[in-house]
C-alpha cells in the first residue's frame, strides 16, 4: 500500500473510533431534527447520520459564529469534485475518497449553515442541487480516465452516472407537479459513501486477494449504477402512481 493509502485508512480508523463515544452520549440526546424529518434508507439509517451530524457540530456552531456564507460549501463542493476527478484520474484511489467524503461534508454544511443562520432560500436549494450534479460529473469523469481502456468499466460508469442523474431528475421533476419524493436505497448520500468507502479500501482488500487493483471499486460502481437505476425507477413509479391516483380522486 502506499503512504496516501496508509494515511487514509489512519483517518477513517480514527473516525470510526468516534462512534462508540457517540453511542454513549447519544442515549438521553434528542435525534437530530435534519436526521429525523428525512427518509432513512438500508444503507443509512437514522443512527449514522446522527453520528454523522455530532461529529461536525463543533465545526458547524465555529462556522455559524463566525458567519460563514453557506455559498462557501456549495462552490467548495464543486472544487473538492474536480480535485477528487483528478486524483481519480491519476488513480490515487484513497486521496479521492476522502475528498468524495469531503465533497459530501460541504454539501451538509451549506444546508445546515443556510437553516442555521435563516438564509435558506430557493436560490440556494437550486444552487446547490445543480452544483451537486456538476461535482458528481466531474468525479465519474476522472473515473472514466482511471479505467480507460475497459469496456466492462465503460458501461458501469455510464450507467452510474445516467442512473443518478435520473434519480435527481425524478425528484426534481416530481415537485413540478406537486409530489414530493425523495425515497429509494440510491440517494446521493448512499453513492457518495459507497463510493468513497470501496476507495479507501480498494488498495488493502485488492492487495490481500491478489485482485487487480481498482477492481473493488468497479464492483462499488456497478451497484451504485444498478441501485441507482432501481432508485430512478421507483420514484418514476411512485410519482406517476401518486399523480394518477390525484386524477381519479377529482
Amino acid at each position: 500500500m502506499t503512504a496516501t493509502t496508509y494515511i487514509a485508512l489512519t483517518l477513517a480508523a480514527i473516525l470510526l473510533l468516534t462512534m462508540p463515544v457517540f453511542a454513549i452520549v447519544s442515549r438521553n440526546r434528542p435525534m437530530d431534527a435534519d436526521v429525523a424529518r428525512r427518509p432513512t434508507t438500508v444503507l443509512l439509517g437514522y443512527w449514522v447520520r446522527d453520528w454523522v451530524m455530532w461529529v461536525i457540530a463543533p465545526l458547524e456552531r465555529t462556522l455559524v459564529a463566525w458567519r460563514v456564507s453557506p455559498d462557501v460549501f456549495n462552490y467548495l463542493g464543486v472544487v473538492l469534485g474536480i480535485v477528487a476527478g483528478v486524483a481519480y484520474a491519476h488513480c490515487s484511489l484513497a486521496a479521492a475518497g476522502w475528498l468524495v467524503l469531503l465533497g459530501g461534508l460541504a454539501d451538509i454544511m451549506d444546508g445546515r449553515i443556510a437553516r442555521a443562520r435563516g438564509l435558506a432560500s430557493k436560490y440556494g436549494e437550486f444552487l446547490d442541487s445543480m452544483l451537486d450534479r456538476f461535482s458528481e460529473a466531474f468525479v465519474f469523469v476522472g473515473l472514466a480516465f482511471c479505467f480507460e481502456g475497459s469496456a466492462v468499466a465503460a458501461a458501469g460508469l455510464l450507467l452510474a452516472l445516467g442512473a443518478s442523474m435520473l434519480v435527481s431528475y425524478a425528484r426534481a421533476k416530481g415537485a413540478v407537479v406537486g409530489i414530493d419524493c425523495r425515497g429509494g436505497v440510491m440517494q446521493r448520500a448512499e453513492r457518495l459513501v459507497i463510493l468513497a468507502v470501496a476507495s479507501l479500501i480498494d488498495g488493502p482488500v485488492t492487495s490481500a486477494f491478489d485482485w487487480r487493483p481498482g477492481t473493488l471499486l468497479l464492483v462499488a460502481i456497478w451497484v451504485i449504477g444498478v441501485g441507482a437505476l432501481g432508485t430512478a425507477i421507483y420514484r418514476t413509479a411512485y410519482i406517476a402512481r401518486a399523480l394518477r391516483g390525484e386524477e381519479a380522486s377529482r
